[in-house]
């Protein structure tokens, strides 16, 4: 068989996963087998517990790296970690199969450079995650035949991040958040192909990828906070994020199980380490929030990304469509000046969010809907534990495609510290 044909059957396979037995999976998510993989749209924790918001609104007690304009904000120091772990029952009509993973989600810190006028951070995060195991069945034409593909996926692209945000002027700030882009996705495809006796036919072959990434993009962002009242404001915020052409090497071959991934074995080499990039396209995103000042805060925020135009390292587009993603999220905290009940003085948080996501098959789009919801509990007088749960389901049962119902959860902490920033009286 020759290279195209065996770079044309695995796309046509990873579509087919979806209409065929998925077992022994071990997978984020079934869709992150197409494309580039699972975007994260969600931020950090506290954005995560109201819907994924943080175009519009952030507070000062964590960082912010949805919107670097709303940086600004960070008045005082602040480190922030998180660990996440999810779980999906992933159900194709006739059978479910349950699979789950976590780790660590992000890593994030900011301080005022100077403090509400410029404001600086720094951080480790993932933009897209790869993580499937998969096994398809179908006949071989005109014979008595079977065919047993083995999908495998994992890795993803993760960025290393410095973000700036500066008060432009009265209540308008603006932010730059820029990014080195790194990390690999390997993805394999086993063939075996079984008589009807269930005896091996022929010689296993397994089609072998890896994509190595390294490069840099880009993320600006804008942040207005109008008054609305003596104690309450409004907040407009808009992000815009630029990856292009993200450049890195390909390996491709095809060989025996086992032996793909070995560029010296006998076999079909494609790429070797070649030169190369894959196309992202722009993201957008657009808030409005209104704020009860140490009260509560309600937001409605949506997200843009058109994967029409997304291009895969070897050059082939993909039957993608555009993100479309629309929160409704809402906050509030009982009693800010309650010291001695440290509850009372938490924030909770609530949010609904659906999405449309890039995969387009037969002729369905795949709809992503989840409820989250959240809390900061105060452990001093400055720190915090947050964590969020979010519920939900992606795609349907109708034209064979796959359900996932889901449950995600996320813990981490924010430690703030404003003794970094002020002189010594005593010694």
């Amino acid at each position: 068989m020759s290279s195209k044909y065996w770079l044309k059957s695995l796309g046509v396979l990873c579509t087919l996963f979806l209409f065929a037995e998925v077992n022994a999976q071990t997978s984020s998510s079934t869709y992150s087998a197409l494309g580039v993989g699972e975007f994260n749209y969600s931020g950090l924790t506290q954005n995560q517990g109201m819907g994924g918001q943080g175009i519009s609104y952030g507070t000062g007690w964590q960082a912010n790296n949805v919107n670097p304009a709303l940086t600004t904000r960070n008045t005082i120091f602040n480190f922030q970690a998180a660990l996440n772990y999810k779980r999906i029952n992933v159900d194709n009509g006739t059978e479910s199969s349950l699979v789950d993973g976590g780790g660590l989600s992000y890593l994030a810190l900011s301080f005022p450079i100077k403090s509400g006028k410029f404001t600086s951070g720094m951080g480790l995060g993932q933009i897209t995650s790869v993580n499937y195991r998969l096994r398809v069945e179908s006949d071989v034409n005109n014979s008595d035949l079977k065919a047993r593909n083995f999908l495998r996926g994992d890795g993803g692209i993760s960025e290393a991040y410095v973000n700036f945000g500066y008060l432009l002027a009265k209540n308008l700030s603006i932010g730059f958040h820029g990014s080195y882009l790194f990390g690999s996705t390997i993805r394999s495809n086993q063939l075996i192909v079984y008589d009807p006796k269930n005896v091996e036919v022929g010689n296993p072959s397994e089609y072998y990828e890896r994509l190595t990434v390294s490069d840099v993009g880009f993320k600006a962002g804008i942040h207005y906070m109008l008054k609305a009242s003596e104690k309450s404001n409004i907040h407009l915020g808009a992000i815009y994020q630029k990856l292009g052409e993200v450049n890195g090497t390909g390996f491709a071959k095809l060989g025996a199980i086992g032996q793909a991934s070995n560029p010296d074995s006998d076999g079909d080499l494609i790429a070797n380490d070649e030169a190369g990039s894959i196309y992202i396209p722009n993201r957008y995103g657009f808030g409005l929030t209104y704020e009860k000042m140490n009260k509560f805060a309600v937001g409605l925020e949506g997200q843009y990304q058109d994967f029409a135009d997304f291009r895969n390292f070897f050059g082939d587009p993909l039957s993608l469509q555009a993100v479309k993603k629309v929160s409704l999220g809402f906050q509030i905290v009982p009693d800010y000046l309650s010291f001695d009940n440290l509850a009372k003085r938490g924030t909770y948080r609530v949010g609904v969010e659906w999405m449309e996501t890039p995969y387009f098959i037969n002729q369905t789009s795949i709809n992503d809907i989840g409820l989250s919801l959240g809390a900061s509990i105060p452990v001093n007088q400055l720190s915090l534990v947050n964590f969020a749960l979010k519920a939900g389901r992606r795609g349907s049962l109708d034209n064979g495609l796959i359900k996932e119902n889901y449950v995600s959860f996320t813990l981490g902490f924010s430690l703030n510290d404003n003794s970094w920033f002020y002189k010594r009286v005593y010694e």
